[in-house]
Parts: structure tokens; sequence; C-alpha cells
């Protein structure tokens, strides 16, 4: 476990861990958030088969890659100081 001492000049432990609780909270509101969007968009409502079909799959993949995709983008917007769209 890092000491007091690895920790920049000014913060302290439990600032760290505040910081640490917002990112999972972050993450965790971002997961939920795909989560509902792909399963909204992809899956047929009627519930015809016990598991997933092929093009449910594919539809799922390619909307969580496009999902995250925009998200780094917006991140890095933000970052820079611009204001996306």
């Amino acid at each position: 476990m890092a000491s007091n001492t690895d920790l920049p000049p000014g913060v302290d432990k439990e600032q760290v861990y505040g910081m640490l609780a917002m990112e999972m909270e972050y993450k965790v509101e971002l997961f939920n958030r795909l989560a509902m969007a792909c399963f909204n968009k992809c899956v047929d409502k009627r519930y015809k088969e016990p598991e997933l079909t092929m093009g449910e799959n594919s539809c799922i993949d390619r909307c969580v890659s496009k999902y995250f995709l925009v998200n780094g983008i917006i991140g890095q917007m933000l970052s820079a100081g611009q204001r996306p769209m």
C-alpha cells in the first residue's frame, strides 16, 4: 500500500479515496447507461428465444463499440476545453 509520501503535495488519503469513489460511481453509471441503451436498441422485446440471436449479439457488439468511441471523443473534447457540439 502507498504511504502518504507517495501522494501529491496537498492531497491526503481521504481526498484520494473520495476521488476513487467518484470515479467508481461514474463507471457504474456509464455501464448502466450503456447496458440500457444497447439492450433497448438491439434486443427484440418479444423474447422468442431464450438466448440472444446472432443479429442481437452483433448489434450489441456494434452498439458497445460506438458507445465507448463516442464517450472517448466527448471526454477528449471536454479535457481540451472544447464544448461537444
